[in-house]
């Protein structure tokens, strides 16, 4: 990418991977960059994170501008996308509202007040060792 940092998750060649295949390849957090939390970065581990204030959600924050289930991180085609669960303060990316959008190594959203930055580290490859007995 042009600025040295960004770069794009992978994908098959059929235009698609398995969260399995994505998460051997990185490791997707997300840091808080405001609010009481600033600083604080958040793993990634299941192909769907819903984000919000309320108790059934996989990742609860204490924010009055979140609403209960106020938007989720999903893989698809490949890609991390951040939608919006018709939340009350929305959602935006880069700066730009959205209902749903891409997400790439770098990207900074907004969900209410808080906001958030995609960071994905790539996993170091470790070679598989096998033990075989003559036989």
């Amino acid at each position: 990418m042009r600025d040295g940092y960004t770069r794009e998750s992978p994908k098959s060649s059929s235009g698609a991977t398995s969260f399995a295949d994505f998460i051997e390849t990185w490791n997707p957090s997300l840091v808080i960059l405001s609010g009481k939390l600033q600083g604080t970065d958040f793993p990634i581990e299941r192909a769907s994170t819903v984000i919000g204030r309320g108790p059934s959600v996989d990742l609860a924050l204490d924010d009055e501008t979140l609403s209960r289930q106020h938007a989720s991180i999903e893989f698809a085609d490949g890609a991390l996308q951040l939608r919006d669960l018709g939340s009350l303060n929305g959602v935006s990316i880069n700066g730009g509202v959205v209902k749903s959008g891409e997400l790439k190594h770098g990207d900074h959203f907004q969900l209410g007040d808080l906001a958030f930055q995609l960071i994905l580290e790539e996993r170091p490859h470790t070679p598989k060792t096998y033990y075989i007995e003559d036989v």
